[in-house]
This record gives structure tokens, sequence and C-alpha cells, in this order.
């Protein structure tokens, strides 16, 4: 099998599946609320990004939110700022 033959066998894969935030064919995108680890601690990386967010934002954080409570708070402060967001999917 070739790459394209590779490529059309997969994409087939996850035709009918929606996941958590109703997005058909796509099962890389969890709701933060089903991930099994979204109740440790942010990681070093959420709370950088969210911080420079907040600053953007003029808000403060919360330095101990959980994994899933950053994530949230991420993409909430992107519609805010307008920062990180793509083209198509505000």
């Amino acid at each position: 099998m070739n790459n394209e033959d590779n490529k059309a066998g997969n994409a087939g894969n996850n035709q009918g599946v929606q996941n958590d935030n109703g997005i058909a064919g796509d099962n890389t995108i969890k709701n933060p609320d089903n991930w099994t680890t979204g109740a440790e601690p942010m990681t070093g990386a959420q709370s950088s990004y969210l911080n420079t967010l907040a600053s953007e934002a003029g808000e403060s954080i919360d330095e101990e939110l959980t994994k899933a409570e950053a994530s949230k708070k991420i993409e909430e402060l992107q519609h805010k700022t307008g920062r990180g967001l793509q083209q198509g999917k505000e």
C-alpha cells in the first residue's frame, strides 16, 4: 500500500465519530472535563502562556488551577485577546 492509499484508508477511520466538542471525525480534541489527568496541577507551559494572556487581558491568574481549568482559561483568554486563535475557529 502506498502513502496515498494509506492516507485514504486512515481518512475513513474517523468518519462518523463525534468527540466531546462535537467535531465529527476529529478524535484528537477532547473536552478538558474528560481528561484523565485534568485534576493534576497545570503544567509549566500552561502557567507561562496563561500569564502572558492574562497580562494582555488585564487579568490575574490563580496559580493553583488544574490542567483542565487552565486549558479552559487559556481558551477564554484567547477569545478575549484574539491571541492564538486559528482563522475560522473563532
